[in-house]
């Protein structure tokens, strides 16, 4: 299973400054007054970045914005926008929170060993590569359903941008351009079976790009909404796709797809609330539980400089704990009991924090989950002039999904599958073990860890973050948070100092951005960790300050930033 997650990694992955904590819950109302007059988004790409802008600038709510973002992901960033996948939406509108659940599912033919081989072990490619690695797509039944409960402007109108990008093109970006020339080499030497090469070859740099397929699918759907993907023309292009390459989903799959509204977790933490996401999500328990863990070891001891190896450390020996309780959990809360209100509760959390070593490595065989009582995703962030906000994480799970387009409907498909356990026990591509809590299932969502996060304050939403990255996610959702609320970074300054993470497994293992001390980084290794030096994440953050509304994307993206004064 190592080897397997080596040699996939092979075909995907391709000066810190120093804060004191500082407390930033104060002059609340002046901080609305100001900030309430702008419009504010952080978008993964300059084009979503723009369409959404647009959209805020013609009189929408944050809710119709980011409609019309992702359905230009779709077009413009096809390492992870899509129609093809799913995600999270949290919601703050007006004077309700909410979370919108458009995750894949399993196909109805899907069963727990359909990745074992004849001997039990875990097939290397078949959940990751191909037609049978796809859950059935959430996103048009999420922004249908998010339309039909917040959207102010009409379904053709924020579908327009992406219909126009897609029909007659846009200008391809060198990164894009960059990770499409590795991904189809890469796949070509490890002789993955793909029509991506089809779809994207001609995608060059500085080029203008038009995807016909594509624009046809968009419009169908722009027309005739849900039904115009789960329904008629596409469902058949999809479910003769599925029959020809060994797929699963048929049309009573696609019938059968609802997007779920639940309760956001709230929990409350230095005088905010954190409105999160719940399961099926991993993320908003996995963060609940470090800034909680955090904020319990350091109540009777000073709070460590931000980036020390004393910080890294203990967030580290948080980070075990945190993913021994999601292996042993954490599911999806339709088919498993996921005890939420035990794993957040302030006591437990506490009793956790006790078992940190301060001065050495906890051994990780001795690292379990705790007994409570009782790599290519994206997100976008947008704040409204009224205030209402929304943080939206959606995926294909890795770069470029399955690999695989929809032949005559031009979208790449998901490879969800693998954030199942295909096996108990054994690690899936991003190094994340499972339980039977997420074991394969008919109709069930894989469990994620994708984390769209608001953080409130009287009401009102004075932070909104997330990120891509698998496990990652985790990480940079609590440390982007802690940067901007706990030292009081601005949005840039949160989103670009450098980050870590640390899982559990691989065993001491602290993977880092560069841009860490030396130093740092030495005394981190003379206690005995592993430093992996792959860069993880691509955050976006708006924070409201007394000035107005900050927003930042993080610099190593493509990503955009919008902060302007509501017309």
């Amino acid at each position: 299973m190592i080897q397997r997650i080596i040699l996939v990694a092979a075909i995907f992955l391709t000066a810190s400054c120093t804060y004191t904590a500082t407390n930033t819950a104060t002059n609340n109302a002046e901080q609305i007054q100001n900030a309430n007059k702008q419009h504010a988004v952080a978008m993964p790409d300059s084009y979503s970045a723009d369409a959404a802008m647009a959209v805020l600038q013609e009189g929408g709510n944050a809710i119709d914005a980011a409609i019309a973002a992702q359905f230009v992901l779709a077009v413009t960033l096809p390492e992870a926008g899509n129609i093809g996948g799913g995600g999270f939406m949290t919601i703050k509108f007006e004077d309700t929170t909410n979370f919108l659940d458009y995750r894949e599912m399993a196909p109805e033919r899907a069963h727990r060993d359909m990745y074992l081989d004849a001997n039990g072990n875990v097939k290397p490619y078949e959940s990751l590569f191909g037609a049978k690695a796809s859950g059935i797509p959430g996103t048009v039944a999420g922004m249908w359903a998010a339309h039909k409960k917040y959207g102010s402007l009409s379904w053709q109108r924020l579908l327009a941008p992406a219909v126009r990008l897609a029909k007659d093109g846009f200008i391809v970006h060198s990164k894009l351009a960059n990770n499409i020339s590795n991904y189809i080499s890469r796949t070509q030497e490890n002789n993955i079976n793909s029509n991506f090469a089809q779809y994207f070859q001609q995608a060059k740099a500085g080029s203008l790009f038009k995807q016909p397929e594509l624009a046809n699918t968009l419009q169908t759907i722009q027309k005739e909404g849900e039904r115009g993907f789960y329904e008629g023309g596409v469902a058949n292009l999809i479910v003769d796709f599925m029959a020809q390459n060994g797929g699963l989903i048929s049309h009573d799959d696609l019938a059968a797809y609802k997007a779920v509204w639940r309760d956001p977790l709230q929990i409350s933490w230095q005088g905010y609330e954190l409105v999160t996401a719940p399961p099926p999500s991993s993320g908003g328990v996995a963060v609940a539980q470090w800034i909680g863990m955090l904020e319990a070891f350091t109540a009777n001891r000073e709070l460590p400089e931000q980036n020390s190896s004393e910080y890294i450390h203990i967030m580290s020996e948080i980070g075990k704990r945190v993913f021994a309780d999601r292996a042993e959990y954490l599911g999806d809360p339709d088919f498993v009991s996921v005890p939420v209100t035990a794993l957040t509760q302030p006591q437990y959390i506490a009793n956790r924090a006790k078992e940190i070593q301060p001065n050495r490595i906890s051994p990780t065989p001795n690292v379990k989950p705790g007994l409570p009582e009782s790599e290519d995703t994206t997100h976008f962030s947008i704040i409204d002039k009224w205030g209402n906000a929304i943080a939206n994480t959606t995926t294909i799970n890795l770069t470029f999904g399955s690999g695989v387009v929809v032949t005559g409907a031009g979208f790449l498909l998901n490879d969800e599958m693998d954030d199942f356990s295909a096996k108990p026990g054994v690690p899936n591509f991003f190094g994340a073990v499972g339980g039977e809590a997420n074991a394969i299932e008919p109709y069930k969502r894989m469990l994620s860890s994708m984390t769209p996060t608001l953080v409130t304050k009287d009401n009102s939403v004075v932070l909104a973050t997330g990120s891509p990255g698998g496990t990652t996610i985790i990480s940079s959702v609590a440390q982007s948070l802690l940067n901007a609320l706990l030292y009081d970074m601005s949005a840039d300054d949160a989103v670009n100092t450098p980050r870590f993470h640390h899982q559990l497994f691989p065993k001491d293992t602290i993977r880092m951005h560069d841009g860490f001390n030396a130093n740092t980084v030495q005394k981190l290794k003379g206690m005995g960790y592993v430093i992996d030096n792959r860069r993880f994440g691509d955050v976006h953050l708006i924070k409201r300050t007394a000035k107005g509304i900050d927003a930042a994307s993080e610099a190593s993206g493509r990503g955009k930033s919008i902060v302007l004064p509501a017309e």
